[in-house]
């Protein structure tokens, strides 16, 4: 008996573009959601973003409006053009609104209304509507938010820097994007949760901004705790030692460690040839390792430029000594623990990456799915009409804007 997947019965309007919501949209398309991804006349902008690698089709639809930027958080959805500036593409919003469960909007403060896309509007009509509505400030502030500025501005910017006094730099992915979809995907379970027991739809908030301070974890901790402003160490730990300091081996292998113990640090010593480290009063506690850093991370980087790396991490995993190999990200997806990461290739075109990670032998995972989608490619029919809904083409909705 084959499994169904946990959301096959929802539907969702996303209204969202670049990374944060689509990632969400993609998220439920994952799960088995009908996701129907409503564009401008122009389209999502990252389908023209294109780094000088890519050609000027793209293998997965043949189509030059699909970028990998745009494949990377759109599988598994269709593509409408809808005019939201006029009244006939309001109206065919809010004929849609009526027939979804959740609705993703990326729009800033104000212009969701302008546009008569906003959950007050498009949530009078279905009152069991979800609406996600990522913004970068909050909901009173208009401002844009974009990735790196937030990057900059929670403080990620200035702690990724090589060193103290070296130039800040931005993490290479959108990672604050990629935060708030994860929080707008926790808000919107809970909202479908409580749907559940209410019957009634929700509106769920979350900015970039929020999400961004939320992720500072420990580093924030430290300050709200000691007062003290955590300071850029490169890839190394403010608080563990050795962690995270990337060394390179005899054979070129680039390797980072990742020892959280007192006994991991006797096993590390051991694999090196050197046990005295672990008696040394300097070295023999993480808090005196962190005290001696500097004189650890020297004698770790001279001893293991003379071995070879490939062995080294052998006897480590041997050992339960937590280290890993510096990877390419072309190396780390073609490596067998990735392939349960990567969606089934589509037709002749390129594999896809899934953005839901967990698993329960309780329900079905996603195989192949749709690829990305052209821009427009689907009419509205797409979106399968409920049979228990009234006639779209004869019910007054209260959303639809009125005549002029």
């Amino acid at each position: 008996m084959s499994l169904p997947l946990p959301f096959a019965h929802l539907r969702v309007l996303e209204l969202a573009s670049v990374l944060a919501g689509p990632q969400v949209g993609q998220f439920f398309a994952e799960m088995g959601a009908e996701v129907l991804k409503i564009e401008s006349p122009t389209g999502d902008v990252t389908r023209t973003w294109k780094t000088s690698a890519e050609t000027t089709a793209s293998p997965a639809t043949g189509d030059v409006s699909v970028s990998a930027y745009f494949a990377a958080s759109n599988w598994g959805k269709s593509s409408l053009v809808l005019d939201l500036t006029n009244a006939a593409g309001q109206t065919a919003l809010c004929r849609l609104a009526a027939q979804a469960d959740i609705i993703l909007a990326s729009y800033k403060p104000g212009d969701a209304e302008k546009l008569r896309a906003d959950y007050a509007t498009l949530s009078a009509e279905n009152p069991r509507l979800l609406y996600g509505h990522l913004t970068g400030y909050g909901p009173e502030n208009a401002r844009a938010g974009y990735d790196a500025v937030l990057q900059a501005e929670a403080g990620f910017m200035y702690l990724n820097a090589a060193g103290a006094g070296q130039p800040p730099q931005k993490m290479p992915v959108a990672m604050v994007d990629l935060l708030a979809a994860h929080q707008l995907k926790e808000g919107l379970l809970t909202a479908l949760f409580q749907r559940e027991k209410t019957g009634r739809g929700a509106l769920v908030q979350v900015s970039l901004l929020d999400s961004a301070l939320s992720a500072l974890a420990n580093q924030a901790a430290t300050y709200l705790v000691t007062g003290h402003d955590p300071q850029p160490l490169g890839s190394g730990h403010p608080s563990i030692v050795p962690y995270g300091t990337v060394y390179r081996a005899a054979d070129g292998r680039a390797m980072v460690l990742a020892v959280g113990s007192d006994g991991q640090f006797r096993q590390l010593c051991a694999a090196l040839g050197h046990p005295e480290w672990a008696t040394d009063a300097r070295f023999a506690t993480n808090p005196a390792r962190v005290a001696h850093r500097p004189e650890l991370e020297a004698l770790l980087t001279e001893t293991i430029a003379v071995v070879s790396g490939d062995e080294l991490l052998t006897a480590l995993e041997r050992r339960a000594v937590p280290a890993g190999a510096v990877r390419t990200v072309g190396e780390a997806l073609r490596h067998p623990s990735a392939r349960p990461m990567l969606l089934p290739s589509h037709a002749a075109g390129p594999q896809g990456l899934r953005t839901v990670a967990f698993r329960s032998p309780q329900w079905a995972v996603a195989g192949q799915m749709s690829a990305p989608p052209a821009l427009g490619s689907a009419t509205i029919a797409t979106f399968t009409p409920d049979s228990s809904a009234p006639d779209e083409t004869t019910a007054p909705l209260t959303c639809v804007p009125p005549a002029t």
